[in-house]
């Protein structure tokens, strides 16, 4: 449809008229879905962008942070051609813009900043709000933007998922003045998306042949049947008999859990990245133990499960972290933990960044909300000389 035909359809549709012509389904669902929501066409933004700190932690947790080169990289020559790049996390927040200063400039005249709030209900129809919404890519030209301040701008997005959990990571966008985005962008941002979720997969997969290679020694000394799950549910191994390659787990997946879908009666025990699940076991699940050792020439966390025993090797950041847990079994907030490490409990984007990153190595170990060890396990820490 030429654009100035576009504009007088967006003018006649949104006034109520009657018209010869109407915009594609996608946009006429989209401009209901917005219209029901009680935004104006003539409406600015209402929900406020979130603060730096509320973005920088966004963004350190964010699991597109560690695909930003292979993104830029896959799209710097669109950027070269004066278009903006835009990843949003599932909520539609923009963490990270890459382009050129002129583009930006644009962008933020329009409130297109970072941590602002890029959904349908906030600024109508748009690329990245509404491939959220209908779960694909969308192209939205000028004029079928919603907001009228929107129809000189044009855009492109896709959603990222993890194939692996199925979780939805965010959305990759291409934006920019009407003219600069066409609808062939569509298949680059589909592409885009598509190549980020292999390299999310494959990075999935060698944690499970690591967790696999783990495994392997300790079902060699178990009878009877078990399996080793990662913590999406996906087979690393198992011994005794068959296992479906994925079986869904609880939310509240833990040491204490004995009894799993498909598999009935379950003694569940924790693995470096994963869990190993005794099958049909008939003794009572051993107590899980914890200990922080200070007294080598490095600190080493030592754990022991009925089955078997493993190590890690926390950095100081993450040793200090387990000695303030460990003096505090009741848990400790983000702000709480701020003021224990660093004296300063605003810190929280630190504190919940570093436990983002220890609970990836500890896994089942450590509990949120507020930031614990886990009450199945007896913990304790050995000082040094």
């Amino acid at each position: 449809m030429p654009e100035r035909e576009a504009h007088l359809t967006r003018d006649r549709v949104l006034a109520d008229h009657a018209s010869c012509s109407s915009p594609r389904p996608e946009i006429s669902a989209s401009w209901r879905r917005v219209r029901r929501a009680g935004l104006a066409p003539g409406a600015e933004p209402q929900v406020a962008p979130l603060t730096d700190a509320q973005i920088e932690y966004r963004r350190t947790t964010s699991a597109l942070a560690p695909l930003l080169p292979l993104l830029h990289s896959c799209l710097q020559p669109v950027v070269d051609d004066g278009a903006l790049v835009v990843l949003s996390d599932p909520e539609g927040r923009v963490l990270w813009r890459h382009g050129l200063p002129g583009v930006r400039r644009l962008a933020d005249r329009l409130g297109f900043v970072g941590g602002s709030a890029w959904t349908e209900a906030n600024v109508g129809t748009n690329a990245i709000g509404t491939c959220l919404v209908l779960d694909e890519p969308v192209h939205i030209a000028g004029p079928e933007h919603y907001v009228e301040s929107h129809t000189r701008w044009s855009c492109a997005a896709a959603p990222v998922h993890d194939p692996w959990t199925d979780e939805l990571l965010g959305a990759v966008d291409i934006s920019g003045p009407a003219r600069s985005v066409q609808r062939s962008m569509l298949a680059m941002v589909g592409m885009t998306a598509r190549l980020a979720e292999t390299e999310v997969r494959r990075e999935h997969a060698a944690e499970l042949e690591r967790l696999r290679s783990y495994a392997a020694p300790v079902l060699a000394r178990i009878p009877g049947r078990a399996v080793v799950l990662d913590p999406a549910g996906h087979l690393a191994a198992a011994t005794g008999g068959l296992a479906p390659s994925r079986l869904v787990l609880p939310s509240t997946m833990s040491s204490a859990s004995t009894w799993l879908p498909t598999l009935g009666a379950v003694v569940v025990e924790p693995l470096p990245g994963g869990w190993l699940v005794r099958v049909d076991a008939t003794e009572a699940p051993g107590a899980t133990s914890l200990v922080l050792d200070l007294s080598g020439p490095r600190p080493v966390l030592r754990v022991r499960t009925p089955s078997h025993t493993w190590s890690y090797d926390p950095s100081p950041r993450h040793t200090e972290i387990l000695v303030v847990l460990l003096a505090h079994p009741e848990g400790r907030s983000a702000a709480q933990l701020a003021h224990d490490l660093f004296a300063d409990p605003t810190r929280v984007v630190t504190v919940r960044a570093e436990m983002s990153r220890l609970r990836r190595s500890l896994g089942a170990l450590l509990e949120t909300q507020p930031y614990r060890v886990s009450a199945s396990v007896a913990a304790q820490v050995v000082a040094g000389p």
